[in-house]
């Protein structure tokens, strides 16, 4: 597909790839029910931030709360509290005018037992943003526009509502199913990039031919060009905080075109194992496979389908995966770390860069949220975000503020709980946190096709299951998103390191395999037994 076609993956990678699972808005339920024996009941979902106001876990544990429209009213001054009171009441107020914190302020001088803010999409207050307003204690939840018209055209105007916040289950099955995709993404990126190699020694036996080809299937990144590029990942991840609103859009666009590409190239090499249906057109002066012409059609399909419906939660996350999955596939088999000098500098560089964005940027930004915390959520326009009041719930459909497509998405099953009035919350998985590592394993099997073993990719491979194990155990104790890269990258290359060093192959593995080229290949070999004889060639 010629040489930019391949580095478009490679472009897409410097625009991202190393966000991580943020922390998402916590559910509850309200459940509304007008005054009456007879009267209909309904369950809605509201968010709140658990660290400002504990709720029940049961139903029956809530309390009863006249509920009271005040949508029409600022509630931005005593004033504006209606002379019939507000005391022991929910009051339902408008997003806007003043700071939410404002509103909760007044609403709990009158004497108000909570406060609901209804805005176009569902969002809620993040932790350690309630400094200036110490002296609020009543609750605060976020409900939908959508949801508070329902209520009033179903119940009426005179509604009680009582709200508690569920238990989820124990066991989190997204865990296990994030967990195979990226295990699997992993091993087989890394053993895709290994065949590549065998291609590459098995077509041509001269060096220089040898050098020529692996040019043209590989993008090499040299130390200097690790640097560069972690450096290109900064200043991205800080322009995509100040000018979310239009880079966000690039982003995606983006994505669409490396993402079909990528899934073509995928696709493309399972299709020509098959022996039929190889019919050509030739155009020109070239031939083209009339399979791959369909092939190309059903990519762009597929990555034109989610950008359209990139929104719809219910199921857009599947084409987002696959997508996902095929982008990562790809970069991990097309980019090409020489030696593991170069993944020690990568991952190394990229460990910090993650520690920076996740726990220290907190004490920098205005409203002490993390950078990348913020961006994988999903930011919000630029009055939220210069008030540094809201997080977007990263759940919600039809968000007027679009989500950056850097992350497998599951959504967990809620469908058999009171919690499936609330819309599907998801696990994720940033890209970054499958690519990086999947560039080590590909280095690994690389070097083991060159030794005539398989021992570096096997432990290499394991290693990175252990530190996705290790992450989602950290994960449940702290009940917080965590940075993966931070137990992942120790894992991966402390392992290759003890492997190297057992095998007394340490100097060699430091290097790279294409500092010691061979001069020959016995073709008849099997290639799980594959032994390189002859005599190695002097370093470049």
């Amino acid at each position: 597909m010629g040489s930019q076609p391949r580095l478009l993956p490679a472009v897409a990678a410097l625009l991202w790839g190393f966000l991580l699972p943020p922390t998402a808005a916590q559910e509850a339920i309200l459940h509304a029910s007008g005054n009456g024996r007879t009267s209909p009941s309904k369950d809605y979902c509201i968010l709140y931030n658990p660290h400002w106001t504990a709720l029940p876990s049961t139903l029956e544990n809530a309390t009863s709360i006249s509920l009271m429209n005040l949508t029409t009213t600022p509630l931005c001054n005593v004033s504006d509290i209606p002379s019939a009171g507000i005391k022991d009441r929910a009051v339902v107020v408008q997003w806007g005018t003043c700071h939410f914190l404002e509103k909760a302020r007044i609403a709990q001088t009158g004497g108000a037992e909570a406060l609901l803010i209804a805005n176009n999409s569902v969002q809620y207050p993040p932790s350690g943003n309630k400094s200036e307003f110490h002296d609020v204690k009543i609750l605060i939840a976020f409900i939908s526009h959508k949801d508070l018209k329902d209520m009033k055209q179903t119940l009426g105007n005179n509604i009680t509502v009582k709200m508690y916040s569920p238990s989820w289950p124990n066991f989190d099955y997204t865990m296990v199913v994030i967990f195979a995709i990226a295990v699997f993404t992993v091993a087989l990126g890394g053993y895709w990039s290994g065949l590549i190699e065998l291609e590459n020694l098995k077509a041509v036996t001269n060096t220089e031919d040898r050098e020529m080809k692996k040019k043209e299937e590989y993008l090499t990144f040299s130390p200097l060009t690790v640097v560069i590029f972690v450096v290109i990942c900064c200043v991205m991840m800080v322009l995509l905080y100040f000018f979310y609103k239009w880079l966000v859009y690039v982003m995606i666009a983006v994505f669409c075109i490396a993402s079909a590409t990528s899934l073509f190239n995928c696709l493309a090499a399972l299709i020509h194992k098959i022996p039929y249906g190889q019919c050509k057109i030739v155009c020109r002066g070239k031939s083209v496979e009339v399979r791959l012409i369909f092939l190309s059609g059903l990519c762009i399909a597929i990555a034109v389908v989610w950008a359209v419906f990139r929104n719809e939660d219910r199921w857009a996350w599947i084409l987002q995966d696959i997508l996902g999955i095929a982008f990562c596939l790809n970069l991990i088999k097309t980019l090409k770390l020489p030696n593991f000098k170069s993944c020690v500098i990568l991952l190394g560089l990229l460990l910090l860069y993650d520690v920076f964005f996740v726990f220290i940027t907190p004490f920098i930004t205005k409203n002490g949220e993390s950078i990348m915390v913020e961006l994988a959520a999903g930011p919000f326009g630029n009055n939220e975000k210069n008030d540094g009041n809201l997080v977007e719930a990263t759940a919600q459909p039809s968000a007027p503020h679009e989500k950056l497509p850097v992350v497998i998405r599951v959504p967990k099953l809620i469908y058999f709980s009171v919690m499936s009035v609330c819309l599907m919350p998801v696990s994720i998985l940033g890209f970054g946190d499958i690519i990086v590592p999947g560039l080590l394993v590909a280095y690994c099997r690389r070097f083991d096709i060159q030794a005539g073993s398989s021992v570096y990719y096997v432990s290499s491979t394991i290693a990175y299951a252990i530190g996705m194990i290790l992450t989602f155990v950290v994960l449940v104790l702290m009940k917080k998103g965590q940075p993966a890269l931070l137990y992942l990258v120790p894992c991966t290359l402390i392992t290759a390191s003890v492997v190297a060093w057992r095998r007394k192959e340490m100097k060699k593995f430091w290097k790279g395999s294409s500092y010691q080229m061979m001069n020959h290949l016995d073709y008849a070999t099997n290639e799980e037994n594959q032994v390189i004889p002859g005599e190695q060639a002097n370093q470049q």
